[in-house]
């Protein structure tokens, strides 16, 4: 890859991942309700799992939707159900000091699992290989895993740490539960064009 090409993928990685989207939301959330240390398990999940997901759909995962469309329609439906209990979790969300002893953010497995509903995650997979990894060979679908690794780190933690910086805003209940509704709204918006397209 010339060193041109590797920029170009460097920007096509930093601008899909930072762009406000259901990861991003959901970091954001946890930031502001369980803090940067709490959310850490998460941030990896999602720096660590939407590479291994480029990875998996560079190596041919891709060539499943291709050969039985009816998988991506069936998997549409289950990302929009998924996503549907996420806002409604994030909306009931308590305030960090009236939280059920249960209340926890997502771990490091929901987080990684979870890459394999978002559909901005499987817009943005697809888009990396087919621009990026044309030859779908093993060190082209690497290199792209690897830059989201790169460019994930940094966008976990500018959401996350955004998110904990809000926290000393929203120590008023009203406040909490607006900012915890706005979340669950902003969620559900960021599936239209998946739904619309």
């Amino acid at each position: 890859m010339t060193q041109d090409l590797l920029l170009a993928l460097a920007g096509f990685a930093f601008v899909t991942v930072i762009s406000p989207g259901p990861n991003n939301l959901m970091l954001l959330a946890s930031g502001a309700n369980f803090g940067l240390a709490r959310t850490v398990p998460h941030m990896l999940g999602v720096a660590l799992g939407f590479p291994a997901m480029v990875l998996l759909v560079g190596l041919g995962a891709m060539r499943v939707f291709e050969a039985f469309p009816v998988v991506r329609g069936a998997l549409t439906v289950l990302s929009v159900l998924y996503m549907l209990w996420l806002a409604w979790k994030i909306a009931h969300a308590a305030a960090p000091g009236e939280a059920q002893a249960g209340a926890r953010p997502m771990s490091f497995l929901q987080a990684a699992a979870f890459q394999w509903v978002n559909p901005k995650a499987w817009s943005m997979a697809l888009g990396a290989i087919t621009l990026y990894a044309v030859s779908r060979d093993l060190p082209a679908v690497l290199l792209v895993a690897g830059t989201y690794v790169a460019m994930g780190a940094i966008s976990t933690t500018t959401w996350t740490v955004l998110g904990g910086s809000l926290r000393r805003v929203l120590t008023n209940p009203a406040r909490l539960r607006l900012f915890n509704w706005s979340m669950a709204a902003l969620l559900i918006a960021s599936m239209l064009p998946v739904l619309l397209g």
